[in-house]
């Protein structure tokens, strides 16, 4: 079949809008029709060249929601019009990570998952007769698009794509930091290191946690309206300030140093900047990477969306067609959205 998608050719170059051979679904595999993607800081790093992993040609984007089209031999867990959510940590249940209970890492399909490709070591997609590589599992820039069944969340059908397609990877990221990884409890001092689409929903995550002290650093002074929108009470601006007294500022904030400090910016120097923010003794620091949601917790993220515990809509600030998708990278890098989402 044809499907349209937003292909990465190089890197450090626009994506191109391009017709796409997509072959079916194989025994263990769905067909995903995506209706809606976010956009990601982490593309724009595959995009930028620095993603160790990132191969071109490929199709990037892995925040999407969509309906099941069509299920490949042997598949259970889904079938053709179920809503879902893309994994691109899947979840097998079988493997020692999976069944150890201590971590989301499942270990199933990451040798070929990194290499661009589907489990069986081919890929889905091709241009002109050229092999188009599959990235982080998912690749939800294109209308149409194949996984394995492991990474697939299956969810309830009246939740919007538009906004499902953001659990993908920044709400369950950001709040299953806070609930999954630190186990953040009611009283606990809580900083949050850079207030972008992960960093506001770690503040809601601490919210939901009932933090005492949620007190968010950026060097970004229109970000504080948004941190106290998600639950921020202390708001910290430190451009221009050295590690040295902002981890003071912290300190004095805090009386001695935060419980839990969260970093949400991929930045070395704040990563130490968020250590040496802790408390002595207890205190404890993550630096976010990986979502810690699976296919158990992504569908009752969606129902604390729809039941309003959780707020998604305000983050969306821009929604755009497919054609516009670089566009969304522009506003990214300029710091001008949350998150911008392309509906198909």
């Amino acid at each position: 079949m044809k499907t349209r998608a937003a292909v990465a050719f190089a890197a450090k170059q626009p994506l191109e809008i391009v017709e796409l051979d997509l072959e079916g679904p194989k025994a263990g595999e769905v067909l995903v029709e995506i209706m809606a993607t976010g956009v990601c800081h982490t593309d724009a790093y595959t995009l930028d060249g620095f993603d160790s992993e990132g191969l071109f040609p490929s199709v990037l984007g892995h925040e999407g929601a969509g309906i099941v089209r069509e299920v490949g031999a042997g598949v259970t867990s889904v079938k053709p019009g179920d809503h879902v959510i893309p994994l691109y940590t899947p979840e097998c249940g079988k493997c020692k990570t999976c069944l150890s209970g201590k971590s989301n890492l499942c270990t199933a399909i990451r040798a070929t998952q990194g290499k661009g490709l589907m489990p069986d070591g081919t890929t889905r997609f091709s241009y002109k007769g050229q092999p188009i590589y599959h990235y982080m599992g998912c690749s939800t820039f294109s209308n149409f698009t194949v996984l394995p069944e492991i990474a697939v969340a299956k969810i309830r059908e009246d939740a919007p794509f538009q906004s499902a397609c953001y659990i993908g990877c920044g709400v369950t990221t950001g709040v299953g930091a806070v609930t999954k990884t630190a186990n953040v409890q009611p009283g606990d001092n809580v900083v949050v290191f850079g207030l972008g689409g992960i960093g506001l929903n770690v503040l809601q995550g601490a919210r939901m946690a009932g933090a005492n002290k949620i007190i968010g650093v950026d060097i970004n002074p229109d970000r504080e309206e948004w941190g106290r929108r998600f639950g921020m009470t202390d708001f910290l601006n430190s451009k221009g300030m050295s590690r040295e007294d902002t981890v003071a500022k912290i300190v004095e904030m805090t009386d001695g140093g935060a419980d839990y400090t969260f970093d949400a910016t991929g930045n070395t120097e704040v990563m130490r900047t968020a250590l040496e923010a802790c408390h002595r003794g207890w205190g404890t620091s993550i630096i976010i990477g990986v979502a810690e949601a699976g296919k158990e917790d992504v569908p009752q993220i969606v129902d604390m969306y729809m039941t309003g515990k959780i707020e998604i809509d305000p983050m969306i600030t821009h929604v755009m067609g497919l054609e516009e998708i670089n566009t969304a990278f522009d506003l990214m890098h300029a710091g001008k959205s949350i998150r911008s989402v392309v509906v198909f």
